[in-house]
């Protein structure tokens, strides 16, 4: 969701900055809005997300003596905001400029009101600190918005702590690295030599600057597009992080079919992701790794599969952990983080690639992974017709009871085994007239004199002269099935057809019994099928996984 631009009342401020503004919670502004008939009215936004004068709020909350002093930042932001309306990028690079020149002329629309905030943030030596809350605020915002415009604090806490220590002479790149949230993250602060590339220009130079201004050296971030026009086309780093752009599908590639850096295949259109995975690869070093902020669907994509396995099987991909819903700025759907490792030589390739699922975890919960959470699965396994590389279908598999499970499955055969040889009744030669050639009766006429009614899928029995289990065994005879059921094998009850005997109710009940024996034969017959064939198939992968043996001679 854009920034909404000011309007003549000057800049709009949200319930959840008030609730900063004043020292609140959010619920307490929404209780104040309910309460007071003289709370200013919205003057923007929509009905589930209001903006509010930021003029009319501080005198409403100077009379009511429940406001705080607003601080210098919030005065900063909102000015930016109120001048800039949709072009925060603009505002954030604009201001950066200032802080790091505090002398030099104001670019683009800069308010007075912010010229003076920012040169004296400059003048007393806080223009890193002023630098980092604007790019903070601006994530908070982008967040709410629901855009993937910036990583995350989470997905960043995620990549620090799967890279671990980053060494001080390390080369780190980024080429997506949009106001170098990730990029500057990673490694100490002083030491690495980052180098970062970003298509939008205000981003990348904001970036720039935010390195400045907090005393980073090192870094150098160019502006342009990095799989059309790759700036750092000769860079291999030791270490590469990339939170690329999501589902773009105008990534370029009939510009680039024959491009050098599709070492694992050409992607397609819809797999932009992993155009930007290859070409990150591509600047690896040999023994360097890429970290790749990933969604969850890349992992099983049909487009995707053959790229997937050439990745598996030349063994460069070393683990794919699958975060916390709620990790991502923009959804609450997991993502997935995919490392890679270049072999630094022949031999030196992965042979298997660690799973890792924290689907169940709080999102700001451990990142350390407990035994059941985690599992080395061998290329082999992963190389099948799907290559799904989801965490959670391995470890899922990995951590099941196969004993358990198998000795459960033997047991509930066995017994219906015996069960069915109870079930099917004992069947004696029948004496005198055949049932076919003995009187019947038309269900339709059964159902005229009220003693049948038409269920959902077959008839009942509403009178005591009737035996339900009869009528339908009846019903099922050859000569009315072939009757009842179409030419694509479907039964279907036809009341003008169908005819059964005539017998006294005792008879019948007799007849009912063994029907009604059969059809629970049949039921557990089928139940019987399924189990032999989970039975089996747990067998074979419990066999085949090593969690099952032989029995011993």
């Amino acid at each position: 969701m854009p920034d909404t631009p000011a309007t003549e009342a000057g800049p709009l401020v949200t319930g959840s900055e008030i609730a900063r503004l004043a020292g609140v919670t959010r619920a307490a502004v929404s209780n104040w809005r309910r309460r007071y008939d003289d709370f200013p009215a919205p003057a923007g936004g929509g009905t589930g997300s209001p903006l509010f004068a930021l003029s009319e709020v501080q005198a409403w909350l100077d009379k009511q003596r429940k406001g705080q002093d607003v601080s210098e930042d919030v005065q900063l932001w909102q000015a930016l905001r109120g001048a800039y309306g949709d072009n925060t990028l603009g505002a954030l690079a604009d201001a950066a400029q200032l802080l790091a020149d505090p002398a030099a002329e104001p670019l683009g629309t800069l308010p007075s009101e912010a010229v003076r905030l920012l040169r004296a943030a400059a003048q007393g030596g806080s223009g890193d600190g002023t630098a980092n809350s604007l790019a903070e605020r601006f994530t908070d915002s982008v967040r709410r918005a629901g855009s993937d415009l910036v990583t995350s604090s989470r997905i960043v806490r995620a990549v620090r702590h799967i890279l671990g220590d980053v060494g001080a002479d390390a080369i780190v790149f980024d080429p997506a690295c949009g106001i170098g949230t990730l990029l500057l993250a990673v490694g100490p602060e002083q030491g690495p030599r980052r180098c970062g590339q970003e298509a939008d220009a205000r981003s990348a130079r904001f970036a720039q600057l935010r390195a400045d201004l907090t005393r980073r050296t090192g870094v150098d971030i160019v502006s342009g597009d990095s799989l059309r026009d790759d700036q750092w086309s000769d860079l291999r780093a030791d270490v590469v992080v990339c939170d690329p752009p999501v589902a773009d599908s105008d990534w370029g590639r009939e510009e680039l079919l024959l491009d050098s850096r599709w070492e694992f295949g050409t992607p397609s259109r819809a797999e932009g992701e992993l155009a930007w995975l290859q070409h990150a690869y591509a600047h690896v070093a040999p023994g360097g790794v890429l970290l790749m902020v990933m969604p969850a669907s890349v992992a099983y994509r049909k487009a995707g599969r053959r790229i997937r396995a050439e990745l598996v099987r030349r063994g460069v991909l070393t683990q794919v952990v699958a975060l916390p819903p709620g990790s991502a700025a923009s959804h609450a759907l997991p993502v997935h983080l995919w490392q890679l490792r270049r072999p630094e030589s022949p031999g030196d390739e992965a042979t298997s690639v660690r799973m890792v699922d924290l689907t169940e975890n709080a999102p700001d919960g451990s990142l350390e992974p407990r035994s059941d959470q985690t599992v080395d699965v061998p290329l082999i396994e992963l190389l099948d017709d799907a290559v799904d590389l989801t965490p959670g279908r391995h470890v899922s598999d990995s951590h099941r009871d196969y004993v358990a499970e198998y000795e459960r499955a033997r047991r509930e055969l066995a017994q219906q085994v015996q069960r069915l040889t109870e079930l099917l009744p004992c069947l004696a030669e029948r004496q005198g007239v055949g049932v076919p050639d003995g009187p019947s009766v038309s269900v339709a006429d059964l159902a005229r004199a009220g003693l049948v009614e038409y269920g959902d899928s077959e008839p009942v029995s509403v009178s005591e002269q009737l035996d339900t289990d009869f009528l339908r065994g009846f019903l099922r005879s050859t000569l009315n099935t072939r009757r009842s059921t179409s030419a694509s094998g479907t039964f279907r009850f036809d009341a003008k057809g169908a005819r059964i005997p005539q017998m006294e109710i005792a008879e019948q009940r007799r007849y009912g019994a063994v029907f009604r024996a059969l059809r629970e034969f049949e039921e557990r017959a089928r139940r019987m099928a399924e189990l032999s064939k989970e039975a089996a198939a747990l067998a074979r992968e419990g066999l085949s996984s090593g969690a099952l043996a032989p029995p011993p001679e």
